[in-house]
C-alpha cells in the first residue's frame, strides 16, 4: 500500500526538473520557511490574542492579515508538492516517514479546527472582540488547539530528516 502511494506521488518530470536545476530545492525551502513564518506570525498572534495576550488590540484588527497567512499556506502547499513529487529518492521517503505522516495528520487536524472556527459562529464572535475583552472559552480552546498543532507541524517538519531519531525516541 505504501509503495503504491509513493509510486503515485513520484513524478518523473518533477524529479528531472528538480535534479537538473540546483537552485530549485533551496528556493523551495526558503519559500516554505517564509510561508510558515507568515502562518505563525499572523495566526500565532491571533491565537495568542484569543488566549488573552495583546488585549489592547481588538481581535478584529488582525482579520485583514489573515489572507496573508493564507498566501503563506499556499506557498507551503506548493513547495511541499515539489518536495514530495520531486525528491530524487522518490516519494517513498516522505510516505514511509513517520515524521511526515504526523505532520500531515496535524495539517489535517489544523484544517478541521479552522473549519470549526469558521463555520460554528465562533469566528464572528471572536473578531467582534473589542480591545480588552476576553474571548469565549470555545474560542480559547480552538486557539490553543491551533497553536499547538502549528507548533507540531513545524516540529515534525524539522524531524523529517531525523526520522530515525524520532523512531528511536518513541521506541519504534
Amino acid at each position: 500500500m505504501v509503495q503504491e502511494i509513493a509510486s503515485a506521488l513520484t513524478v518523473k518530470g518533477m524529479q528531472s526538473f528538480v535534479n537538473a536545476h540546483s537552485w530549485v530545492w533551496p528556493v523551495c525551502e526558503m519559500t516554505h520557511y517564509v510561508g510558515m513564518s507568515l502562518i505563525m506570525g499572523i495566526i500565532g498572534v491571533l491565537d495568542l490574542r484569543v488566549l488573552g495576550l495583546f488585549r489592547r488590540i481588538p481581535a478584529g484588527a488582525l482579520r485583514p492579515l489573515v489572507p496573508i497567512a493564507i498566501v503563506g499556506f499556499i506557498f507551503n502547499l506548493l513547495t511541499g508538492i515539489v518536495f514530495v513529487t520531486g525528491t530524487g529518492s522518490g516519494a517513498v521517503f516522505y510516505v514511509d516517514n513517520l515524521s511526515f505522516q504526523l505532520k500531515m495528520l496535524c495539517v489535517v487536524l489544523a484544517g478541521a479546527n479552522l473549519l470549526y472556527f469558521r463555520y460554528s459562529g465562533i469566528e464572528e464572535a471572536t473578531y467582534a472582540l473589542p480591545a480588552g475583552a476576553q474571548a469565549q472559552p470555545k474560542a480559547k480552546a480552538i486557539a490553543l488547539t491551533s497553536l499547538v498543532l502549528w507548533l507540531f507541524i513545524i516540529f515534525f517538519g524539522r524531524m523529517l530528516m531525523y526520522n530515525d531519531t524520532l523512531l528511536l525516541f518513541l521506541g519504534l
